[in-house]
């Protein structure tokens, strides 16, 4: 190591090139600083995940039958089933998939009515493929939203994968909170509008049912009285003309319970051609009942139809009124489309609404306040989803890195009793960030998907602090060593002490690298493995380059030689 002994000095006696040094690693930090707003490299809380299924859903306006429901789900089926990856499909209609990890936080549980239909993919073993499933959910969403979405006006269809992390509504949630339903109602659309034309969201939707006519049957007691007939009679002639009935009960020894006979009208007969008044009353007229004197009464003189508005659910949270509106990420950082689209909502809404941000770097702090110029009613755009996930997530992992750096300076402090060493160790430990950041771009160009800077990527930054710290402790110890009880000149015992432990930093280095390319090509710990690999690297050129400049020129390196070279135990051999 006698080269880079004189190598180390050479840089150290000649100011121009220790202010090369300088200057190198504070263009290389702030570098690679930038990379992340200039959305060269891109923040996440967690990449994509590849499995062995994902979902589909499908909700067709609030008043379609179950029939046109049917219509858009054999549509996407039929699409489906042209990849030779799909192994089964199976379609829950009018009902939601049996509860799976994703669909615990998205309502499948709650979905009972004929507008809405899950598809369950069954894909071959990830490890056999080569396309992971978000990349499949990526090349399909297009294709089959162009399809079928067109069958039935104002369908959604959704791909749901199964998360990496906590499970979320969705990448983006956007809760509209206020009193006033209706005005609720109209922000939520706008707001729906403006992250449709948001790059990089997709499957955008408004969590509301829509406003519709129906019409309701009421049978008329007084006319079915004198008609001769029982309103039981006019109730089961309804049921069966409409829906179907149970009209007797089988008794089976392989069955505790009675098994129903359901009754129903074949589906040309039961169905109506067209959603109006003048059909329903046609229906109802080609309906007749034989009364007690064997005449046939039409239903239309009994019944009567009624128009009422429809009855939306209405959901709350805190004791709020809100509406959801959702959006999922096309392979991107949510990051990015939440600021875009927030800047477009805040010039969207400041035409008829005073809007205020929320003050200070709170857990909302990207809230909207919305105050109607004219009525004075106050709303709120809350921002929740995987997006509020990221923010605690980074936030509690920097508050875990700041208290890190905290307490490695006092516990440095103490020891050498000098803020300027305790500082040149901190600051050697932070600039492994470079190589974080740049492993992160290198990687990014070497992988088919994206590669984001994820929380796990922040968990290898914070253990790489204490690795970076005993390099640079050891380099100040041992030079401190050399200059007192030597009495070494400063600056040849920095670069002998650069020099000596040189081989022990580069093999330590060697370990951490092969033991993190295990994690490297994991989809949720490769951020760890990747921030580990490439902050090493950067740890050790930082430590063996910058680290000694920084030494040289501070004045705590400055020591006395000792007294009592009886002292000594180190054996240097020039």
């Amino acid at each position: 190591m006698k080269k880079f002994e004189q190598f180390i000095y050479a840089i150290l006696d000649d100011p121009k090139k220790k202010k090369m040094v300088l200057v190198i690693t504070a263009l290389a930090f702030f570098g690679s600083v930038m990379l992340l707003p200039a959305e060269i490299v891109l923040a996440k809380m967690l990449p994509g995940k590849s499995d062995n299924t994902y979902s589909v859903y499908i909700d067709t306006p609030t008043d379609s039958s179950i029939e046109k429901t049917k219509e858009v789900s054999e549509c996407v089926i039929g699409l489906l089933q042209k990849e030779k990856e799909v192994m089964n499909i199976e379609l829950f209609l009018a009902d939601g998939i049996p509860l799976d990890y994703a669909g615990l936080v998205k309502g499948a549980g709650m979905k009972r009515t004929e507008n809405v239909a899950e598809i369950a993919v069954n894909l071959t073993d990830k490890h056999d493929r080569d396309e992971p499933t978000f990349m499949m959910v990526q090349r399909l969403r297009p294709i089959v939203k162009k399809s079928c979405e067109a069958l039935v006006l104002g369908t959604s269809i959704k791909f749901i994968e199964q998360p990496a992390g906590p499970p979320t509504m969705a990448s983006v949630v956007v809760e509209v909170h206020g009193d006033d339903l209706e005005e609720i109602r109209t922000i939520s659309l706008k707001t729906a509008d403006i992250l449709v034309k948001t790059k990089g969201l997709v499957d955008v939707d408004v969590m509301a049912d829509e406003r519709y006519t129906k019409y309701e049957l009421i049978p008329d007691k007084e006319k079915i009285a004198r008609s001769g007939l029982g309103v039981d009679q006019v109730n089961k002639i309804l049921y069966l003309a409409f829906e179907g009935m149970v009209i007797a009960h089988k008794n089976s020894k392989d069955v505790q319970d009675q098994i129903d006979i359901f009754l129903i009208l074949d589906r040309p007969t039961k169905q109506l051609g067209d959603q109006n008044l003048k059909t329903l009353q046609s229906k109802l007229s080609s309906l007749s009942l034989m009364n007690m004197e064997g005449m046939m009464i039409s239903m239309s003189e009994v019944v009567g139809i009624r128009a009422a508005p429809s009855s939306p659910m209405i959901m709350h949270k805190d004791l709020s009124r809100m509406i959801n509106v959702v959006a999922e990420t096309d392979m991107v950082s949510q990051v990015y489309p939440l600021l875009d689209a927030r800047k477009q909502m805040i010039e969207s809404f400041a035409k008829d609404y005073t809007v205020t941000k929320e003050p200070g770097m709170s857990t909302y702090m990207f809230d909207l306040h919305l105050t109607n110029n004219k009525t004075g009613k106050k709303f709120l755009l809350r921002w929740d989803g995987e997006m509020k996930v990221t923010l605690d997530t980074f936030r509690d992992l920097g508050g875990a890195f700041i208290a890190a750096l905290v307490l490695i300076f006092l516990l440095l402090v103490i020891y050498y009793k000098s803020f300027v060493l305790s500082g040149i160790i901190l600051l050697g430990s932070f600039l492994s960030l470079i190589g974080v950041i740049i492993g992160h771009w290198a990687a990014n160009i070497f992988t088919s998907e994206t590669f984001f800077l994820t929380a796990t990527s922040l968990i290898g930054f914070i253990a790489l602090m204490g690795i970076s710290s005993r390099n640079s402790l050891l380099l100040i110890d041992f030079a401190k060593s050399l200059m007192k009880y030597h009495g070494i000149q400063k600056r040849h015992a920095v670069a002998i002490a650069t020099a000596t432990r040189a081989k022990p930093i580069l093999l330590t280095a060697v370990a951490i690298i092969l033991g993190s390319a295990l994690l490297a090509s994991d989809p949720i710990f490769g951020g760890l493995g990747v921030a580990l690999i490439s902050g090493t690297v950067a740890a050790v050129l930082v430590s063996l380059l910058f680290v000694p400049v920084l030494m040289d020129n501070a004045k705590a390196m400055d020591f006395e030689p000792s007294k009592h070279p009886e002292h000594d135990t180190i054996s240097i051999t020039k």
